[in-house]
């Protein structure tokens, strides 16, 4: 057996690791683009939850099973009522409902803060284009400066 035919080459050994650099090098991106999909996903089922909640609190209330004065909007005052529910007035028992299990995080948002202070919260007074808090919650909007894979904003979904 001579020594030709006892192992790779260093031209097959640098072929081959520029092939596996090249492969590594188209992986990366997708890998990102992968990863930034779920996190969306993510944003959208917390979005949708907490919509969900925050609508429900409303029909609860304009249905007369929450207690409200005749000048509030019938949305929750703050994101935390739907984690520790509203007294249900039709329960002779004192009950209450509740909306939430938890508020969610927004996957795009500092994962120091906590999930309260992820959202930002638009009150029914104020405008669409300049949602700013008040007294109660009629929506919540990401509070991420980046936008989508499809172009548009965290903050306008």
């Amino acid at each position: 057996m001579n020594a030709r035919e006892r192992g790779f080459t260093f031209i097959e050994v640098v072929i081959t690791m520029a092939i596996i650099a090249l492969l590594a090098s188209i992986a990366a991106p997708l890998t990102e683009t992968v990863v930034r999909r779920d996190k969306e996903q993510d944003l959208k089922r917390a979005l949708y939850q907490l919509r969900d909640a925050i609508d429900s609190y409303k029909a609860a209330s304009e249905a007369g099973r929450i207690e409200r004065s005749v000048s509030s909007s019938g949305y929750p005052p703050s994101l935390q009522v739907l984690v520790d529910g509203a007294r249900d007035v039709r329960s002779v028992k004192g009950e209450r409902i509740y909306f939430l299990r938890r508020i969610p995080r927004d996957p795009f948002a500092d994962p120091r803060l906590e999930p309260l202070e992820q959202w930002g919260l638009r009150a029914y007074s104020s405008p669409v284009d300049d949602p700013r808090p008040g007294e109660d919650v009629f929506d919540v909007y990401s509070q991420s400066e980046a936008s989508g894979l499809n172009g548009v904003p965290y903050r306008e979904w």
